[in-house]
């Protein structure tokens, strides 16, 4: 984890084991695969969050779980730090690859 989470409001993310992808937790804390639908935790709800994430990279669902600082924009979850919104779209020099390329609309910048 390079990016340190110190903001209010918080997601949790992790690569999938199964497949490696960026995943982040939802609000129900299962693992959703586009930033946009993380869950965005404050307070207390952070540590809840990183426990469930915790307990899930314990039985091997995913690997390298991290908060990360978020803020909310018409009911979506956007990364703070442009290192994460990197991380959500996909590979910078291909667009044609990654999240970015599955829905081109969806654009978290």
């Amino acid at each position: 984890m390079l990016v340190k989470a110190r903001g209010p409001v918080q997601a949790v993310s992790a690569n999938r084991l199964s497949d490696g992808i960026a995943v982040w937790l939802g609000p129900d804390h299962r693992w959703v695969d586009r930033v946009e639908e993380a869950g965005a935790f404050e307070g207390e709800a952070i540590a809840q969050a990183l426990e469930a994430a915790k307990a899930d990279m314990a039985a091997r669902l995913v690997v390298d779980v991290y908060p990360l600082d978020v803020r909310v924009e018409d009911g979506r979850t956007i990364p703070t730090h442009i290192r994460e919104r990197m991380k959500a779209l996909g590979p910078s020099i291909r667009s044609d690859l990654g999240k970015q390329a599955e829905a081109p609309s969806a654009v978290i910048l």
